[in-house]
């Protein structure tokens, strides 16, 4: 395990990880063995979506009878949050666990703080997300967004889930409130899955990777050809408008989303 501003890095058998917390506490690595699962560069590794996940419809969203403006960082509107941005600060490392905060801060609106929690073993990783409010109530969303390779030593992933159902996406790919059968991919989709979120991953010969969670909203994205996105949140795209999960000063938001895998 070694520390620096730059980065934070764990180990579990020859499991290893690399977090970057002054880039927005994203995972820069994890590589199983000699094995990279996460595509590399500083837009991808893994990093957290808070405090909203996805696109947030023009940039606008209401707490109670308050109307807030987000900057449109994806016009037109504002997209997977502030944490990815910010340069977050280490609370805990030992050699297979560490912890990291920020205070929530403009361009948003309310105070608050978000932690995000590590916790690797030789098998699976366990990452946890909270957000707590200094006083004000307010909407708020969490989640992850993993750029898994698409192609290891050559094979490609397979993708395997069952979703109970698929939020239509409109042409402004905003949900339109509809819940429709899932349909083939490729996709930039969200699903529901109200027993938890439950994707498997198998590169053949190589590695099976699941990831899980107790959320019921999952989103993927497999538009690229180097990559396949799968992203665990506490609600849907947009959810801060018609799903939205009140952050109160006696219940945070928490969610804790689990990979695990199993070489082939």
């Amino acid at each position: 395990m070694s520390s620096s501003e730059e980065n934070v890095r764990l180990s579990a058998g020859d499991a290893e990880l690399t977090v970057h917390p002054a880039h927005g506490c994203r995972i820069g690595s994890l590589r199983i063995g000699s094995t990279e699962l996460l595509r590399q560069g500083e837009r991808y590794g893994c990093f957290p979506m808070v405090p909203w996940c996805g696109r947030t419809g023009y940039g606008e969203f209401r707490n109670g009878d308050v109307t807030h403006q987000l900057p449109l960082n994806s016009p037109p509107h504002a997209i997977h949050g502030t944490g990815r941005d910010t340069a977050w600060r280490t609370a805990h490392v030992e050699k297979a666990q560490a912890a990291f905060y920020y205070d929530l801060a403009e361009p948003w609106p309310y105070e608050g703080r978000v932690t995000q929690t590590f916790e690797l073993t030789e098998d699976g990783l366990t990452l946890g997300l909270a957000v707590e409010t200094y006083g004000t109530s307010f909407p708020a969303q969490a989640g992850w967004h993993p750029w898994f390779h698409r192609s290891l030593g050559g094979q490609d992933a397979r993708l395997s889930f069952d979703a109970a159902w698929q939020e239509e996406r409109g042409d402004d790919h905003l949900p339109t409130g509809r819940r429709i059968d899932p349909v083939p991919g490729p996709w930039d989709d969200c699903f529901g899955m109200p027993d938890g979120v439950d994707v498997t991953l198998t590169w053949p010969e190589r590695l099976e990777l699941t990831v899980k969670s107790r959320s019921e909203w999952v989103v993927i994205y497999d538009e690229q050809d180097e990559a396949i996105c799968v992203e665990p949140q506490s609600g849907p795209p947009n959810g801060l408008n018609t799903a939205p999960r009140l952050v109160t000063p006696i219940d945070p938001l928490e969610i804790a989303t689990t990979w695990s895998w199993t070489r082939l």
